[in-house]
């Protein structure tokens, strides 16, 4: 018996230590120590997100009045919160919190103007949006209606709607420009959408509000859609069903600055341009070097057509993607440039893109999942041939890392665990400019050994010189969008149907009219950062990159504060250059 409880108890310690051992090791893998002690005003910060979130679920009409009132007093509410905090009493890293707090709450208050002059723009067509925004809002309050009434409202909202589209067809109406026809197209989209879940609040539930609406409300959804077609075949010029029209919505040049400041990018939009064409300048000069190593010499649109034409079979792509994630990773663990978190490493998926989602995503899509874009059986031979070669494992092989390990999904890992509070910052020369930064400094370390590596990664590198071109002469109104696609197809070397969707992409109104420059700028900012801080041996690269995933997804000129531990002030504004023409 008692050899039998000494076996037990053994078996208990080493089963302990085995224990340990494993926590140990898995410690190991995690990032130094960090001192991240608790600032003042994480709590304002986090109360102020919540109240976003709250304010923006209860207002859901898009053209209400009453949200833009609401979180116009909310914004100056927390300004003033901000306002009466001593900044010279607070520490290095709560200066940086205000100024960062502060800085967002300038833009989104003025986002509120920019939203009420672009409606100002369409209202001409839109008189009876606020009827129907009151409406949500009154639901929204929960306030009792009189279903009588409201039976009288909709009719004569049915017959406002049907009135507004003769006075268009008519003229009386001044005809728009076409980007705000587009626009008032998607507002009417959404007002119908407002309006539809109004009435399913009531319907059948109350069925004195049915007996008095059923057909008022009728009549008001068939004015909207037939004066919604109107609106996008008549004033926008395209057919309602047409998925591959560009139309965008330019912002120009003094949005665009406003825009710059916010993000802290100390340059104009033309000087930026300036930056990108010597940039793009520097690709070409690369891809001819290694356009001469595959023999086809200064003709770098035929070394990179010769690349395409290395894709791998259908069914391969997934296990193709799944040895260069692994290679990545392996190089920066073996190299020891940033620390990767077991976890990190452990919990990173895939799964493929869907056909429609390649209309305006041809590549990949990244995070904890990656999302592969490759060919399906119901698409046509030459929409098959465009995906495979658009997604050749050269080309692949640099913008596998830059959606997951060292990219964004390492960025998701650490930004979740260290300072989640300053998600509310987040930007994109940041998200997207670490993921970038990061070809630009495997690149200088020689990981792109073979020409045909080494064209892919310049494709993608001259790729993101182009969205820089491309996007701000298009928000200048310099640009059309075919003008964007041609640069894609002729100078980058993109499929046609890849280029339409990059440019889709770029101004569908799903992304902000920075977000295509943020890529190359974010990314020459660290690269810039890293020079400062690594090359001069005053950190080590793992600390280096390390301390930026742990200080939060914000400016990087405030990453550099930090490294830097810059004096602030309370209207700090964008100084950094980061850039030697």
């Amino acid at each position: 018996m008692r050899t039998l409880k000494y076996l037990f108890l053994q078996l208990l310690i080493f089963a302990s230590i085995a224990s340990n051992l494993a926590f140990s090791e898995r410690l190991d893998s995690e990032p130094a120590a960090y001192d991240d002690q608790p600032s003042r005003l994480r709590g304002m910060i986090e109360r102020f997100t919540q109240d976003v979130g709250a304010f923006n679920r209860l207002y859901t009409a898009q053209t209400s009045v009453n949200r833009v009132e609401r979180f116009r007093l909310l914004y100056g509410e927390y300004v003033s919160g901000l306002e009466k905090l001593n900044f010279d009493s607070l520490n290095h890293d709560e200066q940086v919190d205000y100024v960062l707090f502060a800085n967002h709450l300038r833009r989104e208050t003025r986002e509120l103007d920019r939203e009420k002059a672009q409606f100002e723009e369409m209202a001409a067509l839109l008189p009876f949006a606020k009827t129907i925004s009151d409406l949500e809002d009154q639901r929204r309050r929960l306030e009792s209606i009189d279903a009588g009434k409201t039976a009288a409202l909709l009719d004569a909202l049915a017959r406002q709607i049907v009135d507004t589209q003769k006075s268009v067809e008519s003229g009386n109406v001044m005809k728009p420009k076409r980007t705000v026809a587009n626009r008032a197209a998607r507002t009417l989209n959404g007002l119908r959408q407002t309006l539809r879940g109004w009435y399913n609040f009531h319907n059948l539930y109350d069925p004195t509000f049915t007996w008095w609406n059923k057909k008022p409300y009728e009549a008001v959804d068939d004015a909207l859609n037939k004066y919604t077609a109107y609106v996008t075949t008549k004033l926008v010029g395209i057919a309602a069903d047409d998925k591959t029209t560009i139309i965008g919505d330019p912002i120009g040049k003094e949005a665009l600055i406003e825009e710059l400041q916010f993000e802290m990018i100390p340059y104009t939009p033309e000087e930026l341009v300036q930056i990108a064409n010597k940039e793009f300048d520097w690709c070409i000069a690369e891809l001819k070097k290694a356009s001469r190593e595959m023999g086809f010499g200064d003709d770098y649109m035929k070394a990179i057509e010769a690349v395409k034409q290395k894709y791998v079979e259908p069914g391969k792509q997934p296990a193709l993607i799944r040895d260069l994630a692994r290679e990545a990773i392996d190089y920066v663990k073996k190299n020891d440039l940033v620390t990767v978190p077991k976890v990190a490493e452990e919990t990173w998926r895939m799964e493929m893109m869907t056909p429609e989602r390649q209309l305006v995503a041809p590549f990949f899509l990244g995070g904890e999942t990656i999302l592969v874009s490759y060919p399906t059986d119901g698409m046509t031979h030459e929409q098959k041939m465009m995906s495979m070669r658009g997604n050749n494992p050269h080309f692949a092989r640099a913008v596998t890392h830059h959606e997951l390990i060292p990219g964004h999904h390492l960025q998701q890992y650490m930004t979740r665990r260290y300072k989640p509070y300053r998600e509310l910052f987040r930007t994109p020369f940041w998200g997207e400019g670490w993921a970038l930064y990061w070809e630009f400094l495997l690149w200088d370390r020689g990981f792109d050994k073979t020409p045909e590596d080494k064209i892919g990664a310049l494709f993608w590198r001259s790729h993101r010189a182009a969205r820089i071109i491309f996007s701000l002469n298009f928000h200048l109104g310099n640009w059309t969008p075919e003008q964007c696609v041609d640069l894609l197809v002729n100078k980058v070397g993109h499929e046609r149907d890849n280029a339409l969707a990059e440019v889709r992409r770029s101004f569908s109104g799903e992304y902000g009219p920075l977000y295509q420059i943020a890529y190359m700028m974010g990314g020459l900012q660290f690269y810039a950062l890293h020079r400062e801080m690594v090359d001069s041996k005053k950190m080590t690269n793992r600390d280096f990159h390390d301390t930026i995933l742990k200080e939060g997804p914000i400016p990087v000129e405030m990453v550099r504060a930090i490294l830097t531990k810059q004096r602030l002030r309370p209207d700090h504004r964008p100084q950094w250059k980061y850039y030697t023409f």
